[in-house]
């Protein structure tokens, strides 16, 4: 994993979630994850069918929802803290399947690579408005600390932007994702490969 971390969000994207996803694997992203807290699970269902469609040549994940992920054949699931434990969805997902886990502190990051998380996702690294209950912003220090002792990913998330984005990538991000930065502007592409570029200075 490196560049791009993209996420949905129906309530802030201009131009739909499908043509977002589209824009951003033209800009080459490597990870898509679907996300949706008010969707009924029906629509959560038809929408992550139309997506997993589309993400031929990206990894595809849903967030939260091991159901989802499964009736659509996902890639895997990223799990926040108060999710079904990591364990129970490794055994019903299979090996096979990709399982990212949310950390707001070094132990979290530790615990989650302990159990086998392919990759942890660091945050809020800053304030944010896009995650009601993101909860304090932990800072670049904290991807710095944990970098040092994990192995596995490091996907930073919340407040981002492509001003600050530069300090997130120097503290040891391996991907990031600015919400709100991209899908509420006119062209999604054209703000995602700003920050693709930013991994390669």
């Amino acid at each position: 994993m490196r560049g791009f971390y993209f996420i949905t969000d129906t309530s802030l994207s201009r131009r739909g979630i499908e043509s977002d996803v589209r824009n951003a694997l033209k800009a080459k992203v490597e990870v898509v994850q679907y996300r949706d807290k008010y969707a009924s699970v029906q629509e959560m269902y038809r929408q992550a069918s139309i997506l997993r469609r589309i993400c031929k040549r990206a990894l595809f994940l849903i967030n939260d929802r091991v159901d989802i992920a499964l009736a659509v054949n996902a890639d895997g699931v990223h799990l926040g803290q108060d999710d079904l434990p990591y364990k129970i969805c490794r055994k019903i997902l299979g090996k096979n399947k990709i399982i990212g886990v949310t950390a707001h502190s070094l132990e979290e990051a530790r615990q989650a690579q302990k159990n086998g998380a392919d990759y942890v996702g660091v945050s809020p690294i800053f304030s944010t408005s896009t995650k009601q209950d993101a909860g304090k912003p932990v800072g670049v220090d904290l991807i710095k600390k944990i970098k040092k002792h994990l192995s596995i990913p490091i996907i930073a998330i919340g407040g981002i932007d492509i001003y600050n984005a530069p300090r997130v990538i120097r503290a040891g991000a391996d991907c990031l994702c600015a919400i709100s930065a991209v899908v509420t502007k006119p062209d999604v592409r054209r703000e995602i490969e700003k920050f693709q570029r930013l991994f390669k200075t």
